[in-house]
């Protein structure tokens, strides 16, 4: 878990992508402090509205990025010109405000509240199906608050599900520390089971289920893939951390996983499904990671080409074994998060190149956007932007086909047809 500072510049869009991006913070365990001295990991949401604006935000990333151990800039400025942090060399890391609250967690699983009790916000309805996980990763402090997975039945967590939708939910949210191992402490992964079943609920909804480590899905892809393809309820979303594309390393983070096995769940789900959205991450800079072990990540990424990356550089958390570790300079990690970015970029912008011209089915509004859009995502998570929302009276909740007519590198955006 994260202590975090973020500070926000700007106007009142800022201000909500900031909110937002603590909402899921405090959903993942991590806690806001008074100050970046206190903090872990410091976030400023930039704004450059002119350029004395632009001097200040570049002073002020340099005074976070000199008192806290991670920096991570968002905003106007940083997707705009966010090269001046390079040019002033700044040590930060330029993110899009929805890649924020991955990157602060580190490669480390999520944490839900010790009561793991269900959340409607707005028409997303947040359901924690278990607490705890089964790894061990040497790099990460949340197994010291969670401790090993503890399942509540099929019966119990359906039930809550059930109540969120006759609340209202349109999209229901599965987390855990793990998802892929729910189960497994009582000698059953039945992550599969659970999802048949929630899909069987009377009404009109979705459900997305968050981060599985491929150990866990592993053991069963097939029974898995096969109900992603049956099941229209499901968004044919995968998040898999895979973390390193090297074996060694894998061993030294004691992830359990090995890349091998990593691609053989990708491969499994491509047979499955013939539109779906692969999410990974990426720890750069782990204290044993040689050039040639980047390598091989920066290979493995460009050969499974997930749509949806999170590259997180390595840093230390307090009690964790890999802190004792000697660590890797701070250039060789910002070179290396550097060239893995890149190509992430290009594959995310390709991915959703590749969706223009196309008309997406049923695709749900899960939120308001800025100024007259909302948010909507297609079967497969994938966001589409409907600006101009009220002439077509889109609100949340509402299923809507969309014509893909432009994108960007993290989103399409979509007209009504």
């Amino acid at each position: 878990m994260a202590r975090y500072h973020i500070e926000t510049y700007g106007c009142t869009s800022n201000r909500g992508e900031s909110r937002e991006i603590e909402r899921r913070l405090r959903d993942a365990g991590h806690h806001r402090v008074d100050g970046p001295d206190e903090a872990d990991v410091a976030i400023l949401n930039t704004c450059t509205v002119v350029e004395k604006t632009e001097r200040n935000m570049l002073r002020r990333a340099e005074e976070l990025a000199d008192e806290t151990a991670d920096l991570f800039i968002t905003g106007c400025m940083a997707l705009a010109q966010g090269e001046e942090f390079a040019r002033a060399d700044v040590d930060g890391q330029v993110l899009h405000w929805d890649e924020v609250p991955e990157a602060v967690t580190n490669g480390e699983c999520p944490t839900t509240t010790p009561d793991a009790d269900p959340i409607l916000d707005g028409v997303i309805g947040i359901l924690p199906i278990a607490r705890g996980c089964m790894s061990d990763c040497s790099y990460c402090i949340t197994k010291q608050a969670t401790g090993k997975i503890d399942s509540p039945s099929i019966e119990e967590n359906v039930d809550k599900a059930r109540a969120l939708i006759h609340a209202g939910a349109k999209e229901i949210r599965i987390t855990g520390q793990d998802t892929g191992v729910y189960g497994w402490d009582e000698g059953e992964r039945k992550l599969h089971r659970l999802l048949e079943e929630i899909c069987a609920i009377d009404g009109e909804f979705r459900v997305r289920v968050g981060m599985a480590n491929p150990k866990g899905v592993h053991g069963i892809r097939e029974e898995l893939a096969d109900v992603f393809a049956a099941n229209d309820e499901l968004y044919d979303f995968l998040h898999a951390p895979v973390q390193s594309g090297s074996d060694d390393v894998l061993g030294d983070m004691r992830r359990q996983h090995q890349v091998e096995e990593y691609v053989e769940v990708v491969e499994t789900f491509d047979d499955a499904l013939d539109y779906w959205t692969l999410s990974t991450d990426f720890i750069v800079g782990f204290p044993t990671e040689t050039d040639h072990d980047h390598a091989q990540s920066m290979a493995l990424l460009r050969e499974t080409r997930p749509e949806k990356i999170n590259v997180t550089r390595f840093s230390k958390r307090p009690g964790t074994d890999a802190a004792e570790m000697k660590g890797l300079g701070g250039t060789i990690k910002k070179e290396r998060s550097k060239e893995m970015s890149e190509v992430k970029r290009e594959i995310v912008a390709d991915a959703y190149a590749d969706m223009v011209g196309e008309v997406r089915e049923d695709c749900l509004v899960v939120e308001d956007g800025t100024a007259d859009s909302v948010k909507c995502r297609d079967a497969a998570y994938r966001q589409l932007i409907v600006q101009n929302a009220s002439d077509y009276g889109l609100e949340p909740g509402d299923f809507v086909d969309l014509e893909v007519t432009a994108h960007e590198t993290m989103y399409a955006f979509g007209e009504p047809v």
